[in-house]
C-alpha cells in the first residue's frame, strides 16, 4: 500500500528478550541484518499486519508475544535513488512505519524462520538493545534510532537502557 506522496504503509517489530536485549535477522542469502519488517496490505490495521508478519518472518505468533507499545506516528525513510524504480506505478520513493516493542513470552526455540514459502531471514541472534545502530543499512539508520529511542522507556522503564 503506497500511499499519494510515495511512501509505502509498514510495520517494523523489536522484539526483546527477557534480558532486553532484541533479536536481530540476517536477510537471507546476504550480510545485511535488520529488525523484522513488512508491508501492511489495504485490508488490515498495523496491529494485523503486526501478527501477520510475526509469524511469516520469525513463527511467532500473538499467544507467543506481549505487544508492549508502538510508535505514536509513522516515522519514514527514503530510499536511495538507485533504489527507486521509476517505471513502476505508483513509485515508491521509500517507507512509512509503525514500529512496535514486543517481549517474548516463551522459549526462543518458538522462534522459526523457515514457515514462509519465501523466507526473508537465515539466521537469528539476540543483540544489545542500541547494537542495530551500528548494523543497519544507512537510510534505514535515522528510522532504527527514533524507533528505539521512543521504545526504549516502554523496554526499561527504570530508564536503565545500555549507552550507545
Amino acid at each position: 500500500m503506497i500511499d499519494s506522496d510515495g511512501y509505502r504503509a509498514n510495520v517494523g517489530i523489536i522484539l526483546s528478550n527477557q534480558d532486553g536485549q532484541v533479536l536481530w535477522a540476517r536477510r537471507i542469502g546476504q550480510d545485511a541484518w535488520q529488525f523484522p519488517q513488512g508491508g501492511i496490505r489495504h485490508d488490515e490495521t498495523p496491529e494485523e499486519a503486526l501478527y501477520r508478519e510475526l509469524e511469516e518472518e520469525i513463527g511467532l505468533r500473538a499467544e507467543n508475544v506481549e505487544v508492549i507499545g508502538s510508535t505514536d506516528d509513522w516515522l519514514r525513510y527514503h530510499l536511495p535513488q538507485h533504489m527507486v524504480r521509476p517505471h513502476r506505478k505508483p513509485v515508491c520513493i521509500g517507507q512509512k512505519q509503525r514500529w512496535f516493542m514486543l517481549r517474548l513470552l516463551g522459549d526462543e526455540n518458538e522462534i522459526r524462520l523457515n514457515l514462509s514459502d519465501k523466507p526473508e531471514f537465515d539466521h537469528w541472534r539476540w543483540v544489545d538493545y542500541w547494537h542495530p545502530l551500528k548494523e543497519i543499512v544507512f537510510f534505514k539508520r535515522e528510522v532504527y534510532e527514533q524507533a528505539l529511542t521512543e521504545l526504549g522507556p516502554l523496554l526499561f522503564p527504570d530508564g536503565n537502557i545500555a549507552s550507545r
